[in-house]
């Protein structure tokens, strides 16, 4: 994003606009889309214990659903018809993704992936992906270690979309695969 970006973004969190996204800017975001949170929070923690015992063992397909794409979304340039996710968050993520929408059509349509059996990036323990419980939009200017906001470009106003329903955003909590959102806390 550029400095003008990065300021109406401090704006609208409350903190001084002057470009420079450091620890005030980020512990702003953060609280701005943790009060966005339904409370509770439907979702659970993202401990491995926390996520078997809400969704279930990780790959396994008896869990999914095929919800409706609720929006034009593209995979590699084809319309996608649904998306494979886990039963429990596929309303959640259809009232997400409508939201998003309303605001950054040409971000949401760029659908990069829900369920995916693999371990995280990196790592061996299962990726909320092989959950069924996240999903990736426009990978290609929110990619995996992209610095977010400095870098990425991903709209605040998805990551509140998706933060109205309990979800995270990687982006804003991690700093890095602003692509990336969650069904966890």
């Amino acid at each position: 994003m550029n400095s003008t970006e990065i300021k109406a973004i401090q704006s609208k969190i409350g903190v001084v606009p002057d470009s420079f996204w450091g620890p005030k800017s980020i512990a702003a975001c953060q609280k701005h889309l943790r009060a966005l949170m339904p409370s509770p929070n439907p979702w659970p923690k993202s401990d491995q214990s926390s996520l078997t015992k809400f969704y279930g063992a990780a790959g396994d397909e008896s869990q999914l659903v095929n919800l409706p794409a609720p929006v034009p979304m593209f995979y590699e340039g084809k319309r996608i018809k649904t998306i494979r996710c886990h039963a429990k968050v596929a309303d959640s993520l259809a009232r997400a993704l409508t939201a998003a929408y309303a605001v950054a059509p040409d971000v949401v349509k760029v659908y990069d992936g829900c369920f995916n059996n693999r371990p995280m990036r990196g790592g061996s323990l299962p990726s909320l992906h092989a959950r069924g419980a996240a999903i990736d939009l426009d990978a290609s200017n929110n990619g995996n270690h992209v610095a977010w906001p400095v870098r990425a470009t991903m709209p605040l106003e998805v990551m509140e979309a998706f933060a109205r329903e309990g979800w995270l955003s990687a982006g804003a909590a991690w700093l890095r695969d602003g692509m990336h959102f969650q069904a966890t806390q």
